[in-house]
């Protein structure tokens, strides 16, 4: 009599066969995950943005000026109408001056090229 032993585990073909799937997942994932991860920051630069014209468009209100500089609406002070803006993608903030006519406000950066918002 015979005695057959059943081997336990997988085959190299087998193992070869998931790491193939894996991989093809990951790169069907990555660039959708790259994709949604630039416009999430897109969309964290409109908002500061409309933030910064919003305090600009109350200073002017408030203060009765025709314009508006970024160093005058930001700041940890009580009379400040923003306390800070967090650059998500190395943009910089600091150098906007608002003016009362002016429809449009725009920010530039290497991650993610130049948002504008409509103010």
């Amino acid at each position: 009599m015979k005695n057959y032993r059943t081997r336990r585990g997988f085959t190299l073909v087998e193992i070869m066969i998931v790491v193939v799937i894996i991989g093809l997942l990951a790169g069907m994932a990555i660039p959708t995950f790259n994709k949604v991860r630039l416009e999430s920051r897109k969309k964290a630069v409109t908002n500061n943005l409309r933030q910064i014209g919003a305090a600009a468009a109350q200073y002017m209100l408030d203060k009765g000026t025709t314009q508006a500089a970024y160093t005058d609406m930001v700041g940890t002070g009580t009379d400040s109408y923003i306390r800070s803006v967090s650059p998500v993608g190395g943009e910089s903030y600091t150098a906007f001056v608002i003016q009362q006519g002016d429809t449009q406000i725009s920010v530039s950066s290497l991650t993610f090229g130049t948002v504008t918002f409509d103010l």
